[in-house]
């Protein structure tokens, strides 16, 4: 007893789900059950059949919700279990250098060329001017609104 004790206070501390703490809870609602049973039979009153279903449903959905997040937790172990060993498998299969192999079938030509051609440049490069003395907000938007077009004027000319 003072075992159980002891992991239902430490299970309070751990993350998840414990057999102790679900232990701890289902005996818990059974004992709610029996009081509410009890109060029904003792005054007939029907709010005691209502809580006794309100109580009923309560503990079905923490029972399905531990079982549900087993079921996850053990599909994510077994995800990590196999991202590990593809992990692993890779790294065996890695080396510390690096080789490209084409596979050409014979007969038929590679896709492509194998020249490298020089692109000539389309236009001239303009350098920015020097920053003036005043801050960056202190140009307007209409000084920008002015290059913008002068710009396109150039482009087009």
């Amino acid at each position: 007893m003072a075992s159980f004790v002891q992991d239902l206070w430490e299970s309070i501390f751990t993350p998840g789900t414990t057999p102790t703490l679900l232990v701890a809870t289902n005996a818990t609602f059974a004992c709610l059950q029996l009081v509410l049973l009890l109060l029904l039979v003792a005054t007939y009153s029907i709010h005691f059949l209502i809580l006794s279903c309100l109580c009923g449903g309560l503990w079905w959905s923490i029972n399905w919700f531990a079982a549900e997040l087993k079921v996850a937790q053990v599909k994510e172990a077994k995800e990590k279990a196999r991202s590990d060993q593809r992990a692993a498998a890779q790294a065996s299969e890695d080396s510390e250098t690096e080789v490209e192999t084409i596979f050409v079938a014979k007969g038929k030509p590679a896709p492509g060329s194998t020249v490298v051609e020089a692109v000539e440049q389309a236009g001239d490069l303009k350098l920015r001017g020097e920053p003036s003395s005043g801050s960056k907000s202190s140009a307007s938007t209409e000084d920008e609104w002015e290059k913008v077009s002068e710009n396109e004027n150039e482009k087009d000319k």
